[in-house]
């Protein structure tokens, strides 16, 4: 049986690596290169332990970075002659990006033009409500695998990632996850993984929350910063047959 979850549809490798300057509190201009690539060729090493599928732009930007690590380890020039730092190869990518994701961000919160010509109806208390509420902070893939890395090693410590046959499949663990969802309405993400668990079956469990949320089937976020990770559905409850399909999927 082969379990795989295609990774392009998540984030890409600038993704990891602005995930990986935030999570060291790093500055951008003066990248740990060393630390940078190491933990980068981690975060690699899980996804293929998990079986989920490598975009090549990862294997390239792996490359680059082992690329600079070594040229970071040759002599610098003497005083006068100029220096190109071999870091400036990611930095300056990183930010263009990161400016275009500020600008993507900031046209998603514009009102839609036209919009004010007509009269605002008064806000609903359900509308009132939301704005009253915490704002809920998107969680990415990589903030998802180092959740998974903590359950792991809560549930299972010392265990080593490897995905073998097993009676659970994902379409089967993506039913219980729905199932979960339609009962309760919200859920933290370690409270869909079960204590008496084998490892496999924790990795199925895992790819099958990813899958819904490809899917676009649930959404996993944060009330805050340093808030758990929460799991909530984005589907009606009359939506999903009892397969976890939408209706006339299958069909």
């Amino acid at each position: 049986m082969e379990y795989e979850v295609k990774l392009e549809i998540f984030e890409g490798p600038l993704d990891l690596l602005l995930h990986l300057i935030h999570k060291n509190e790093l500055d951008i201009f003066d990248i740990p290169i060393t630390i940078i690539t190491e933990q980068y060729l981690a975060y690699l090493d899980m996804m293929k332990a998990l079986n989920i599928s490598v975009a090549g732009d990862f294997l390239v930007m792996a490359s680059t970075l082992i690329h600079i690590k070594s040229k970071m380890l040759l002599p610098r020039p003497g005083e006068g002659d100029e220096y190109e730092d071999p870091r400036d190869e990611i930095t300056r990518p990183l930010l263009e990006y990161m400016r275009l994701k500020e600008m993507a961000e900031e046209l998603s919160e514009r009102e839609i033009l036209g919009k004010d010509v007509f009269t605002r109806q008064e806000p609903s208390l359900d509308e009132d409500r939301m704005e009253a509420e915490e704002p809920q902070l998107d969680v990415n893939l990589f903030q998802l695998m180092d959740a998974f890395k903590r359950v792991m090693e809560r549930l299972e410590p010392g265990a080593r990632l490897r995905l073998e046959r097993d009676k659970w499949s994902i379409k089967e663990k993506s039913q219980l996850i729905v199932s979960l969802l339609k009962e309760r309405g919200e859920i933290l993400f370690e409270e869909i993984f079960t204590k008496e668990g084998s490892v496999s079956e924790l990795i199925v469990t895992f790819l099958a929350l990813l899958e819904l949320v490809h899917r676009g089937l649930v959404r996993v976020f944060q009330p805050s910063i340093n808030g758990e990770i929460r799991v909530m559905p984005h589907f009606e409850q009359n939506e999903l047959t009892e397969n976890g399909e939408k209706d006339g999927e299958g069909a």
